[in-house]
């Protein structure tokens, strides 16, 4: 909605009328203190995304604060002459009617709340040639929809999530510009920020540009069952590049997996518990094969975790094979390996190294780990691990 009405008060220029009452809170934030990632409202001056702060006192140019209470929107520059509007609106498109084509529509400012898409597919979608932008928490997002194709859209700088999909089979998001999203301050490290996000279904990922994402690039979490991720340049996200969580039968394979999970705040870090190009975190049947995994926070990350139960019984570490990837670790403490906490103890025989190349700073840099020991490139294949595996130096 445009915001027409302003007057002066001390530093700042205010408009009142246009807030609705406060609500509850969902999501978390980077900032856990302040916590105001939630709050739908986003204001726009000519266009220009403005950055929310939590106090008056915190307003300057380029930023604005909402006063609840007061319903009353603070601006820190004179909005004379400027088209100023704020998003009200929660949702562009959704419909569970079956078969419906989107296509060519520029999808924009729209106050989904956390975890909602401006633009909702439902089953057998084609959604198509669209750019997807600037909204509040999820640009495009797939909600039972089952056989939904997701084309060559642009999804850029939305508050939260680029893409999510939640309860939908055998859907495909294929070639695809995910960038930059996560605007509005969720949690980097560990919530549903970032890129793509998909739990409860199946289906393909590929083809996609997902690039500069603030959280995770593309994370398949809570029972994923037959996601295959392939052949994406997954690139410069701050979380992982690929996170697959508390899933089965997945395959990721033919990615270019590069200069992730480099992002600073709440619960990053550096470690294989913390991930990094590839992480496989508590799943059973996935094949890791023929990546491209370099210059990330790690290489390739398997963790096992007391994770508790999901449909198909308890979530375990199981069946998963690394094989024919090549490998980047030249600095920092990168490494590639396998880690586990008490009570998720991992039975010989089920993680699988082979025929994988690494290229290393040099032979004898512990740039490996198995499940607590650091190991180089020797003691890796001494460990019975990539016994046919190549080790290069640059």
């Amino acid at each position: 909605m445009p915001l027409t009405s302003w007057s002066k008060s001390g530093a700042y220029w205010v408009s009142r009328g246009a807030l609705p009452a406060a609500y509850g809170k969902a999501g978390q934030c980077e900032d856990d203190k302040a916590n105001i990632c939630h709050l739908r409202e986003q204001v726009f001056v000519d266009g220009t995304h403005l950055t929310r702060v939590a106090s008056l006192a915190a307003v300057k140019p380029g930023s604005f604060y909402a006063d609840y209470t007061a319903d009353a929107i603070y601006l820190g520059s004179n909005p004379a002459g400027r088209s100023v509007e704020m998003s009200s609106t929660p949702t562009a498109i959704e419909s569970n009617q079956p078969g419906v084509t989107v296509r060519g529509l520029t999808i924009e400012h729209f106050a989904s709340p956390a975890q909602a898409g401006a633009l909702v597919s439902g089953p057998a979608w084609t959604v198509k040639a669209n750019e997807v932008r600037w909204n509040k928490s999820v640009g495009l997002m797939l909600v039972k929809a089952n056989s939904a194709r997701i084309e060559r859209n642009l999804v850029h700088h939305n508050g939260q999530l680029g893409l999510g999909q939640y309860n939908s089979l055998k859907a495909n998001v294929t070639r695809n510009v995910i960038t930059y999203n996560n605007t509005d301050g969720f949690w980097i490290a560990d919530w549903e920020s970032g890129g793509m996000k998909s739990t409860r279904s199946s289906g393909t990922v590929s083809g996609n540009v997902i690039r500069a994402n603030k959280g995770v690039g593309m994370w398949a979490d809570v029972a994923d069952d037959g996601r295959v991720i392939s052949s994406n340049k997954i690139l410069n996200n701050a979380a992982d590049g690929i996170r697959f969580e508390i899933s089965r039968n997945g395959v990721i394979e033919s990615n270019t997996i590069t200069g992730n999970g480099f992002g600073t705040g709440r619960g990053s870090g550096s470690s294989l518990w913390d991930g990094g190009g590839i992480n496989v975190n508590t799943s059973a049947n996935v094949q890791v094969r023929n990546n491209v995994v370099t210059g990330n926070v790690n290489g390739i990350s398997i963790q096992s975790r007391t994770r508790g139960d999901g449909p198909w019984g308890r979530y375990l570490l199981r069946n998963v094979r690394v094989t024919g990837n090549t490998v980047g670790m030249t600095g920092g403490t990168q490494a590639t390996g396998m880690v586990q906490n008490s009570g998720a103890e991992v039975p010989a025989g089920q993680l699988t190294f082979s025929g994988n190349r690494y290229l290393l700073d040099k032979l004898a840099a512990p740039r490996f780990a198995k499940f607590g020991t650091k190991l180089n490139a020797t003691g890796w294949r001494s460990a019975g691990l990539d016994t046919a595996g190549s080790f290069l130096t640059s």
